[in-house]
């Protein structure tokens, strides 16, 4: 449905007014986020301590916000499409990928179910990601909803050029399919490099657990012995996830001095999430962190979470959320790390995105520019319950393997677990609120894409490109209007 998504929009747009517009646009980033992130409303009741309508009136806040940007998109095209007519359509993708960067960007960012996300799937279109990244795909998938509009449009003024936008999009998604098939196909990146053997423990422990002293010490030999049994199938690299510590990793000795034994014990490195706490200021300072544990039982590295959960991990706007004090009152107050560490995994480096920072293209694009040879997940999905949102979070994740050509491991708590290689293809993955030891093999690749090198470059030159078009139009929409003034007095009216 993502490919003939935005027609009815840009069919509706046609030449209304900007006021018009903007509705439009509205309607549809309502539909288009009430219908995905829905989720958050039983966040808010499960977790937050909100009533059901408090919750969902935060929830409508959110996705009032994020319908924002369909908005701009729907007026920025409209004015285009008067300035230039419907041929000017075909400027959509470029302005909505623009959109996409300004959700990405802005006020540190939602870029959550991007729409190009929807053919992580369709791998031969999926690799375009490794040339422009999410976005590349998104525009290309745009492209086709604006061909078909100017076809629609053009039916009923029965213009017979509005047919070659369509047969140049369809042409260029050919070639996009055989080009993608051919790269999957050459499996280059994943016959080089130097395999090692990765271990994803999904504990499946609810929130509720997790926060409970009674059960702190079962989930922790749960861990153990799980990890056990990944070690005995042969992972040198073992990943616990988000959180997994029921306890302060640098903090209680005696249950860290374990895990280090375990490390020792079976020659491997671990990777496990766990809070922690600055005391060195004046007022404490929490982390949420990831930190790796070497085959000498020494620490190698903690990462420090950079893009924190808004209303997971604070609470944006705390004044302007008055009538949600109980969610500002229940959120944990985390501060963000500053630096995207490498996590050394023997003589190679990983690195790690914590839960809702894979969603970030550039982050992980960094980790990668920076060295990092694996990339790797580690996520606690529990709040989301049974919804959509666990499977959004995993599709999300994949792509980053394609933009970058690394292969991606993820362990999740209570799921989606799972190992995806540089081209997309899902290797090995576990279900849903089961507990699961997912053993497979990956490869440090050294090799760097397209889109690694050069970033979100193609986003930016989208944006410009939607400035400069806004600019010719503004140009020629003031030239109108003088001749609009001018040619009265000349015929003597």
């Amino acid at each position: 449905m993502a490919w003939v998504a935005l027609v009815p929009l840009l069919v509706a747009l046609g030449t209304q007014p900007f006021s018009r517009a903007a509705l439009l646009g509205l309607t549809t980033g309502f539909v288009y986020f009430a219908g995905t992130v829905y989720w958050i409303t039983r966040v808010m009741v499960v977790y937050g301590g909100l009533s059901l309508p408090v919750a969902i009136l935060v929830n409508l806040a959110l996705i009032a916000y994020l319908a924002l940007f369909p908005a701009i998109f729907a007026m920025v095209t409209a004015r285009l499409v008067a300035a230039g007519g419907t041929p000017m359509l075909m400027s959509a993708p470029l302005v909505w990928v623009a959109t996409e960067l300004g959700r990405t960007r802005l006020f540190t960012g939602f870029p959550w179910v991007l729409l190009g996300y929807s053919q992580v799937e369709t791998l031969p279109i999926a690799q375009v990601a490794s040339l422009f990244g999410v976005y590349g795909v998104s525009a290309l998938v745009a492209s086709v909803s604006a061909a078909l509009a100017i076809l629609m449009l053009a039916r009923v003024g029965r213009e017979r050029t509005a047919r070659t936008p369509l047969v140049v999009v369809v042409a260029t998604v050919a070639v996009v399919v055989v080009w993608g098939s051919l790269r999957i196909h050459s499996g280059r990146l994943v016959s080089g490099g130097e395999p090692v053997r990765v271990g994803l423990i999904q504990g499946n422990v609810s929130q509720d657990e997790r926060w409970g002293d009674q059960r702190a010490s079962q989930i922790f030999r749960d861990y153990l012995t799980m990890s056990q049994r990944a070690a005995d199938k042969g992972a040198t690299f073992i990943l616990w996830p988000e959180s997994a510590m029921p306890f302060r990793f640098a903090e209680n000795l005696a249950s860290a001095e374990v895990v280090r034994g375990l490390a020792r014990g079976n020659h491997a490195t671990l990777l496990f999430g766990s809070d922690q706490v600055d005391r060195t200021g004046a007022d404490n300072r929490w982390y949420n962190s990831a930190y790796v544990v070497g085959p000498d039982g020494n620490t190698r590295a903690v990462y420090q979470k950079i893009h924190l959960v808004p209303f997971g991990e604070y609470v944006p706007l705390k004044n302007l959320f008055f009538f949600a004090s109980r969610l500002v009152e229940a959120v944990s107050d985390f501060s963000p790390g500053t630096s995207a560490t490498l996590l050394p995994v023997g003589d190679r480096y990983a690195s790690t995105a914590i839960c809702y920072e894979v969603v970030y293209p550039d982050l992980v694009r960094q980790f990668v520019a920076g060295g990092s040879q694996l990339l790797t997940t580690i996520t606690n999905d529990a709040w989301f319950g049974e919804t959509s949102a666990p499977y959004q979070h995993f599709a999300q994740a994949s792509m980053r393997a394609i933009e970058n050509g690394r292969y991606l491991v993820r362990a999740a708590n209570t799921g989606i677990s799972g190992i995806v290689d540089p081209y997309g293809r899902v290797l090995a993955r576990g279900g849903l609120f089961a507990p699961d030891v997912i053993v497979g093999d990956v490869r440090f690749i050294t090799e760097t894409t397209l889109y690694t090198r050069t970033g979100d470059l193609f986003a930016y030159l989208c944006t410009l490109a939607t400035l400069l078009l806004l600019v010719a139009a503004w140009r020629r929409y003031k030239a109108a209007w003088r001749r609009y003034k001018i040619a009265p007095d000349v015929q003597g009216h």
